[in-house]
């Protein structure tokens, strides 16, 4: 009887630990508004011109993954099991950027993502080689401007027409904001503004092209 007390106790408070195990928190991102108003007229996109749609956007493998994940000044990354996106990394960030460039693309000329498109509409492809949240400096400090860390996102944007898809415009990006904390809700707060970053450049590229 001894025996079997001392086999069952062990057992027992692992059941109680489990059971007291923290729920899993999920997050989303936003849209968010344009930072200025932008200049449209005789834009490609202008109701006169090609129409443009979001085509892929494209995450590291590392990132796409069900938990956030933050990474340190030492490139070590901090995988979080408690905190999940509610959606594959990569598709929330194509419908979140979708709904930024409808706000800022003229009306009826953006085509959302998967919808039938009309003829001679031209592809929007994102690549991110690159999107860390870091939440300390290398020497182990908060960063700077008083921000509890910073959100950075590096990549390209290519611009694209026809079947097969050839590229007519590819332009470099690195974008960044800043975290509140390093809270998983700072995290996907800054990825939304940096997406709303994103957008404006995009769209301003866009009505820079005569």
């Amino acid at each position: 009887m001894k025996s079997r007390s001392m086999w069952w106790w062990p057992a027992a408070l692992a059941l109680a630990a489990c059971g007291h195990s923290p729920p899993t928190r999920y997050f989303s991102l936003d849209a968010v508004p344009p930072r200025a108003p932008l200049e449209t007229t005789g834009a490609i996109g202008s109701p006169e011109g090609p129409r443009v749609q979001l085509g892929a956007v494209r995450v590291p493998a590392s990132l796409d993954r069900p938990e956030v994940v933050a990474q340190d000044a030492t490139h070590t990354l901090s995988v979080r099991d408690g905190d999940h996106w509610g959606a594959p990394l990569a598709q929330m960030m194509r419908r979140t950027l979708a709904q930024d460039l409808l706000a800022r693309l003229p009306a009826g000329t953006f085509v959302l993502p998967d919808a039938p498109a009309p003829d001679g509409t031209r592809g929007i492809v994102v690549t991110v080689l690159d999107l860390r949240a870091n939440t300390k400096a290398s020497n182990g400090s908060n960063m700077p401007n008083g921000s509890k860390g910073q959100l950075v996102l590096e990549g390209s944007w290519t611009l694209t027409s026809g079947q097969p898809a050839k590229a007519l415009l590819t332009e470099n990006v690195v974008l960044s904001e800043p975290m509140s904390s390093a809270d998983s809700g700072a995290i996907a707060d800054a990825m939304s503004r940096v997406l709303g970053q994103l957008a404006d450049h995009i769209a301003a590229s866009l009505a820079a092209q005569r």
